[in-house]
């Protein structure tokens, strides 16, 4: 058997063992056997009485928007999330609250499913060290725009990181690492070390800005990130969103990595004076809606709010997930 047989027959076995672990927990909550579950990206799923059971089991935390859409598209009314561990339950309870479709979240206990009302309490993202802070100088004299986001400063250009300031892991000290995800910065590093930071950065950034732009031809450096330079966009011109101004905020839950999109957030104010929060995502991101309760709870602000795509890449699904959050998001294609 190849490996990549045996992978395969691994996954289905491991998707089996889901499927009946979800069959046997919501066929004893609800006093009757269910049907056969089906896959589920990395969990499972089944309808029983116009509910849609999900059992999500890898980063269920980022697979809220897909369990809603799987909902929908299943023609469910209401929607039964399922995990392993509390603190994952919680977070879902506080990144659906205020949806027009019921939202039942469950932790499995045993054979019990056990019931979570409780939101998560919003952690405040750690501070910059003051010493990451002294080489901030540096990103804005190389060309590049400060961002903070859960403690760490990095450099953007058009909402592409280009650079971080990083703790040498031998060392100790702190420096200024240049180039586009980590990898890059450290082949960067190691073909330019000897360089001065800020003269790398300088030429990366003209680089990069002659490609992040709406009428640039294909390339690697405009296919990243797609929903940061849109944000860039906003920046530019909040007036396409109802907004005087708008400034890059930090998302309530960490991005995972530069390759995979994901969405984010800026904070602004309204046309009519009021606190904005505008959260842009790519047409196909179905975590745009949980991340924008999540971002607009996260800045006390209880109305006022943009889920905003780019026009090209809007979807169906984005529109309904939208409308399970009623009044509460207007949807802009930009």
């Amino acid at each position: 058997m190849t490996p990549v047989a045996r992978e395969h027959g691994s996954a289905e076995r491991i998707a089996a063992l889901r499927a009946t672990k979800l069959a046997a927990l919501v066929g004893d909550h609800v006093g009757h056997p269910v049907g056969d579950p089906v896959s589920f990206g990395s969990g499972v799923a089944v309808i029983d009485d116009a509910t849609a059971w999900v059992y999500l089991v890898d980063e269920p935390r980022r697979r809220i928007g897909a369990s809603l859409a799987w909902a929908v598209r299943s023609s469910a009314e209401r929607l039964a999330i399922v995990v392993d561990e509390r603190d994952d339950a919680r977070v879902i309870v506080r990144k659906t609250t205020g949806l027009t479709m019921e939202v039942d979240v469950r932790v499995a206990a045993g054979r019990q499913l056990v019931a979570c009302t409780d939101p998560a309490e919003y952690e405040h993202p750690p501070a910059v060290s003051p010493e990451h802070l002294e080489l901030r100088p540096l990103i804005v004299e190389g060309g590049a725009e400060p961002v903070v986001e859960h403690g760490v400063l990095f450099g953007e250009v058009r909402g592409l990181e280009v650079c971080r300031v990083v703790d040498d892991p031998t060392s100790g000290s702190t420096r200024l690492e240049v180039g586009v995800g980590a990898h890059d910065r450290e082949a960067f590093q190691m073909i330019h070390g000897d360089v001065p930071a800020v003269d790398s950065l300088a030429r990366i950034v003209e680089e990069v800005a002659g490609y992040r732009r709406a009428d640039a031809a294909h390339h690697p450096l405009n296919r990243l990130a797609p929903e940061r330079f849109l944000r860039w966009h906003l920046e530019q011109h909040p007036d396409l969103v109802g907004a005087v101004d708008l400034v890059p905020a930090e998302p309530p839950i960490p991005r995972v990595n530069l390759l995979d999109s994901s969405t984010c957030v800026a904070r602004g104010t309204s046309i009519g004076g009021e606190n904005l929060v505008v959260v842009c995502g790519s047409g196909t991101d179905l975590e745009l809606v949980p991340d924008a309760i999540d971002a607009r709870r996260a800045a006390g602000i209880d109305r006022g709010g943009r889920v905003v795509v780019a026009t090209r890449g809007r979807v169906a699904i984005t529109d309904d997930l939208v409308a399970l959050a009623g009044q509460a998001f207007e949807l802009v294609a930009v």
